[in-house]
């Protein structure tokens, strides 16, 4: 995601970026390190198993007919969104980093910022939409497939991806005048910089909260409800497994980006220094959450391991099997 950072180029490359630094004529040279070796490799690892991760999840999801649910189609929406933070925003922000970027031509910038934002963005309005899914199957169970059918789920998964293409290009209109990229690679706008923070994270996280925070009640209720039936005891293990399971997923996306944005936040309204390291690796912690997202809605739930054996065993290729029953 980008932010507004105000560096002094002459002196940023040479002390935080191992695989960058400048010449006595302040040019920007290669610096092809052990360290830099060894920092592609690691994000470039990053990216790989993002990419494989949300590739297992759409491969299930429009190969196999049993998982063709509502549901999982946003599941789909949300991995294909993964996916290519993991195919474009990955590997442009490992060469072009945030020291790296100001070098270089200011369209490109934008153009990267654009891809940044919007599908960082679609990720955080897709784990939305699932929530929605979530509150009408468990607090309202009996209008559920009233409310969530799949011309609903198509609407919004439009939306979705719609506001977040909005929100990127947003970035390149407003800051269509700025000065080149060798002076500041980010929009140096502060209403964009609020307009940006609020509908790309704190408008979605206090959604996402206020929505778990009622299917956690509900579902604690309707556990202590059934104590007394013959099912109670098999019910409440299943209660407990869900509410265990929306916390990781609330947890771990607080942990991955609510740094970054408290650290976005900070510099977009205020004069207090960060130093860039902190910056970056806030950012690569932020993007890590497309790498685990699969794991949190997909290795959660058995039918899913099973679909992800059948593909990396090659069995799909061998036979139809998307009627087969996953377990």
């Amino acid at each position: 995601m980008e932010m507004e950072i105000g560096v002094n180029r002459s002196d940023v490359l040479t002390e935080i970026h191992p695989c960058y630094k400048i010449d006595a004529s302040h040019v920007l040279t290669s610096n092809p390190s052990a360290e830099c070796v060894l920092f592609t490799v690691f994000l470039g690892t990053i990216s790989a198993v993002t990419v494989c991760g949300n590739l297992l999840v759409i491969i299930s999801i429009v190969y196999f007919k049993q998982l063709h649910t509502p549901t999982n189609f946003l599941i789909l929406s949300l991995a294909v969104a993964d996916l290519l933070v993991g195919v474009l925003v990955f590997p442009l922000t490992i060469d072009f980093s945030i020291t790296a970027c100001l070098f270089y031509d200011d369209l490109f910038c934008k153009v990267r910022g654009t891809f940044d934002v919007s599908l960082c963005t679609s990720s955080i309005l897709n784990l939305c939409c699932i929530s929605i899914d979530r509150y009408y199957a468990v607090c309202q169970p009996l209008r559920y497939t009233t409310k969530i059918n799949d011309n609903v789920v198509a609407i919004m998964i439009l939306v979705s991806w719609g506001l977040s293409v909005l929100i990127g290009l947003s970035f390149v209109i407003v800051g269509i005048n700025q000065e080149e990229c060798a002076q500041n690679c980010f929009i140096d706008v502060v209403l964009a910089n609020a307009m940006g923070l609020i509908f790309s994270f704190y408008l979605p996280v206090v959604v996402l909260l206020c929505i778990y925070l009622k299917i956690f009640s509900v579902a604690q209720r309707q556990a202590n409800s059934i104590q007394s039936t013959t099912c109670g005891a098999t019910v409440s293990k299943m209660e407990r497994k869900a509410t265990k399971t929306l916390a990781t997923v609330m947890g771990v996306f607080l942990l991955c980006w609510l740094p970054f944005f408290l650290c976005t936040t900070v510099l977009s309204f205020s004069h207090v220094n960060v130093p860039l390291p902190l910056i970056e690796l806030l950012n690569w912690l932020a993007l890590s959450n497309s790498m685990l997202n699969p794991f949190i809605y997909a290795f959660f739930y058995s039918w899913f391991r099973s679909a992800f054996r059948m593909i990396i065993s090659g069995k799909i290729v061998h036979g139809d099997f998307t009627n087969s029953k996953l377990l």
